[in-house]
């Protein structure tokens, strides 16, 4: 039912620029907080981005702050992450995630298969 499929992962030289997608179905996509996360293998998961419903609260890691823009279109069920001056501790698998319930602070309950984005010269 609760889909997330991301996609525009790819990889990319330091300092260049890629943007990822994650199309959501199965729920009603304009009423719940959504976020990136990234994961490198043997290393714990990391938050990146997190954008609430109404597309006006918008938080981001300090690891990516001033790089990153996180966005949303609810009329189009779609999440989105620009990334820009790409570093090589960029690389990582990218996944978006799912609010349990509309913006509350309660965890994800539903995470896409991941997009990977590899950043190196």
């Amino acid at each position: 039912q609760v889909q997330l499929v991301e996609s525009g992962g790819g990889l990319v030289q330091p300092g260049g620029s890629l943007r990822l997608s994650c199309a959501a179905s199965g729920f009603t996509f304009s009423t719940v907080a959504m976020a990136w996360a990234r994961q490198t293998p043997g290393k714990a998961l990391e938050w990146v981005a997190g954008i609430y419903s109404n597309g006006k609260e918008i938080f981001y890691a300090d690891s990516v702050k001033g790089r990153f823009t996180i966005s949303r279109d609810n009329a189009k069920n779609e999440l989105y992450l620009q990334m820009n001056n790409l570093k090589p501790e960029d690389s990582a698998l990218y996944y978006c995630a799912k609010r349990k319930y509309k913006d509350y602070d309660d965890g994800y309950d539903y995470w896409g298969q991941g997009t990977q984005v590899t950043v190196s010269s």
